[in-house]
């Protein structure tokens, strides 16, 4: 039975082996658990048998079917029995880690289900009339990383407001958060803009005060705050509209304004306020996509026991010297050398990011900034994740070495490598948990679903730190326990290749998820 195409998936797989127990319900799960792992990788557990088929008996023809399942998109299956847990499959684990290691036939395939269309990410923060304040951060970090996030799906991204170049913005250069600055002249689009307030039957005058309150009501709004009434309409409450604008017009599907969608990525203490701007632009500009607005909503940050307000810059260069200290502590003299500089400088915006991001961005965030929180140990932080990623670099300058010397023969081609030699259990959790599902990881991550009433949208925006710190941990674990490079012996070579092999792809998926946070990989740590 052929399905699908392209690369081994796992919601392909899924798709495949609901179809072969002919049940238009989803009754198979992916394990993900080491101890489960050890006897299947795919279940249809018992109660959910029990609900599609009288006294939960699958047919035999089903259960044929679902062991005879091929495909480019669905992984080898090796068996398919009963259990006391349920419908067990498992996977035909060597050629499973050919197919994701080996060579891809053909061109690089494009990303699966890539979208196309425009996104416009505001964030009122960056207005802040005072000092950034770590709330304020926060909301930038996250509309920094969703922005990459939906380009590497091959959504087009717009970022609003341009910073102003009246100010200095140096902690977001510290953070590598990259942003537009300056922007063209909007004195045409606020002048439009108050010509149609001149028109408005909600509307007394221009500057002038306009009723939102009826508005929403007229119109059947939900979702928005039973306390907007009366909006004071000032000259900078039509550049930040003006803005927004300009910002859909510069989209590339101009006229087709359906896609192109604006989220507002706000901390709750400015959802009022957006709520007020998104209404007034309801009103002025009565267009698809004003109707197309959503409201990204962070969380509060709470900081504990500050002596007075903190602001973002000082955040950081607390955050900075914590890490210069607990380097020097672990590296010792090592890490007061100039060239250590860059890497502290990295492993504290990893350390920030991972604070800010890790955390559903709807839930509260505590920064603990009177004692060393930040460490180079602890397996949540983004100091872990660095740390991992450079072993691997580490590895891989070993073994370039080595080769260099005579001491290894160059890693082979991929397709004259024998991956039934991958036993361990630790490899199999890298490739099953990580390897195959990391471009879906990326699309989940990237995901912006229509509010299910009004107008908050929740995002996955937490996946990718809690993905990178996972596979952190458990690639850690393996290697840990694993001696990859092995005596030079050409009987022992086969094995280390094919671990090279493998671990050259988590690298590759390190890589990758670490660009859409802006972080570069390290080399040495």
């Amino acid at each position: 039975m052929e399905m699908g195409e392209g690369r081994p998936g796992v919601a392909a797989t899924l798709r495949a082996l609901n179809e072969a127990l002919g049940r238009p319900a989803a009754l198979w799960v992916k394990e993900s658990g080491a101890r489960n792992l050890r006897h299947r990788d795919f279940l249809a557990p018992r109660a959910a048998l029990s609900a599609a088929f009288p006294g939960g008996q699958v047919p035999p023809e089903a259960v044929s079917a679902v062991s005879s399942l091929r495909g480019p998109a669905v992984l080898p299956l090796r068996v398919c029995r009963q259990t006391p847990a349920g419908l067990a499959v498992q996977v035909r684990r060597p050629e499973a880690f050919r197919r994701l290691l080996g060579p891809l036939p053909g061109p690089a395939p494009t990303a699966a289900g890539a979208r196309t269309g425009c996104v416009v990410l505001h964030c009122p923060a960056l207005r802040s009339p005072g000092a950034l304040r770590p709330r304020h951060l926060r909301s930038v970090l996250l509309a920094d990383h969703l922005a990459q996030l939906l380009r590497a799906q091959g959504v087009d991204v717009r970022l609003v407001p341009a910073l102003s170049e009246e100010r200095r913005w140096d902690v977001l250069r510290q953070l590598r958060i990259c942003w537009p600055s300056g922007g063209s002249s909007l004195t045409e689009a606020v002048s439009a803009l108050k010509a149609a307030l001149g028109r408005c039957s909600c509307a007394a005058g221009v500057i002038c005060k306009v009723h939102l309150k009826s508005f929403v009501e007229q119109q059947g709004l939900l979702g928005y705050d039973p306390n907007l009434d009366v909006l004071l309409v000032t000259e900078g409450t039509l550049q930040s509209l003006a803005e927004l604008q300009e910002a859909v017009l510069q989209c590339p599907a101009k006229g087709q304004s359906s896609c192109c969608s604006i989220v507002h990525v706000v901390n709750c203490e400015e959802e009022f306020q957006q709520q007020q701007l998104d209404v007034l632009w309801r009103i002025l500009d009565p267009g698809a996509h004003t109707a197309l607005q959503k409201h990204l909503v962070c969380g509060p940050v709470k900081v504990t026991n500050p002596s007075s307000p903190i602001g973002a810059d000082q955040y950081f260069q607390l955050r900075k010297r914590q890490m210069y200290e607990a380097s020097v502590i672990k590296y010792g003299e090592l890490a007061q050398d100039e060239a250590w500089t860059e890497v502290i400088d990295t492993l504290t915006v990893a350390a920030i990011r991972f604070e800010m991001l890790s955390t559903a961005h709807r839930s509260q965030i505590t920064l603990d900034l009177e004692n060393n929180s930040i460490s180079t140990k602890g397996t949540k932080s983004g100091a872990f994740v660095m740390y991992n990623c450079a072993r691997l670099a580490t590895l891989f300058n070993t073994f370039q070495r080595a080769v260099e010397q005579g001491t290894y023969p160059p890693l082979p081609p991929a397709s004259e490598l024998n991956f039934s030699c991958l036993r361990e259990e630790g490899e199999w959790l890298l490739l099953f948990n990580y390897l195959l599902p990391f471009p879906e990881v990326l699309q989940q991550a990237a995901q912006l679903p229509p509010p299910s009433k009004g107008i908050r949208i929740t995002a996955n925006t937490e996946t990718v730190c809690k993905f990178l710190i996972q596979l952190s941990m458990d690639f850690s674990s393996y290697y840990n326990r694993v001696h990859v490079l092995g005596e030079p012996f050409p009987h022992l070579f086969d094995q280390m290749f094919a671990r090279l092999q493998l671990l050259e792809a988590v690298r590759d998926v390190f890589h990758s998820a670490l660009a859409t946070l802006h972080l570069p990989p390290l080399s040495q740590i």
